[in-house]
């Protein structure tokens, strides 16, 4: 399968997909975040905004596949995926995280639409490089972004769920902010945002931790080396950097229980981390 770009022939579709921004957070993260935060979104739907979501759902999985018995282990910080695992993962991932986002969203009076990358050969995979270690894990080939546009132009927010799939329908388990790097790398839109539970980058500065307004590539590398950056932001800030490239002139990382945060940053408000591509 080859990926599709956006057909940018008329001038309805062309503005439309100006005024698009792609935003990825985990699943646990959504499930806390408060209602207003959900009528944000809505408003931003209304106005013209038109968010598409991508999220993650690490910790329900965990929680699920205890629940089942089914033993997990990670892999440099990705989860091994065996075939019951897998089965565990498209559950969780396209079935009650995904409709769970899209039940908060309609609650507010949002428009939503909630699908995994296996819909459509939305997203499209191929194994990692070393699958034989850590299964049926993927990494992104193509993102079939007519179907993401066609949503949007029916007056839906596209909730998607990072499961992808190859020309033979195998699945794929798909790291959600890789997943969502390549959303937005292959939609073409300026902007990216991570919504988490912290407000940013932070780095020591005099004995005190501050967040970092901005940050370059370079200085992002420096950090992991030293430590500043660790856990589970490595994977958020390396998808940040991969999609930092074509229309993609940032990614932005925020804390998703500050009030109006997405329209804020849309606004241009300087607030959480932006990772910037250096010209």
């Amino acid at each position: 399968m080859n990926s599709t770009l956006p057909n940018k022939s008329t001038a309805t579709e062309a503005s439309t997909e100006k005024q698009m921004f792609v935003m990825k957070c985990g699943g646990s993260t959504l499930a806390a975040l408060p209602e207003s935060f959900f009528a944000d979104l809505r408003d931003l739907q209304s106005q013209g905004t038109q968010p598409v979501i991508v999220h993650g759902g690490g910790p329900a999985i965990s929680d699920n596949l205890a629940k089942l018995g089914i033993e997990t282990e990670f892999v440099n910080g990705l989860r091994k995926t065996t075939e019951p695992v897998l089965d565990v993962v498209e559950m969780v991932l396209a079935g009650s995280i995904n409709k769970q986002i899209v039940r908060l969203i309609q609650r507010v009076g949002g428009r939503a639409l909630g699908l995994s990358g296996v819909d459509g050969g939305l997203i499209q995979a191929k194994p990692v490089t070393n699958h034989a270690e850590i299964g049926w894990v993927g990494d992104v080939t193509g993102v079939n972004a007519e179907i993401i546009q066609g949503i949007v132009n029916m007056g839906y927010m596209p909730v998607i769920a990072p499961v992808g799939v190859d020309a033979t329908g195998q699945r794929y388990n798909i790291n959600a902010d890789t997943a969502a790097g390549a959303v937005a790398s292959h939609l073409g839109v300026s902007r990216m945002i991570v919504v988490t539970d912290v407000p940013g980058i932070m780095k020591n500065v005099g004995g005190e931790k501050k967040v970092l307004p901005s940050v370059s590539v370079q200085e992002i590398e420096d950090m992991i080396q030293t430590g500043e950056i660790y856990g589970g932001m490595i994977p958020k800030v390396r998808a940040a950097i991969a999609c930092i490239h074509g229309q993609v002139r940032e990614v932005v990382i925020v804390d998703g229980s500050e009030p109006q945060i997405l329209s804020r940053v849309l606004g241009g408000e300087i607030i959480g981390t932006r990772i910037i591509r250096m010209q």
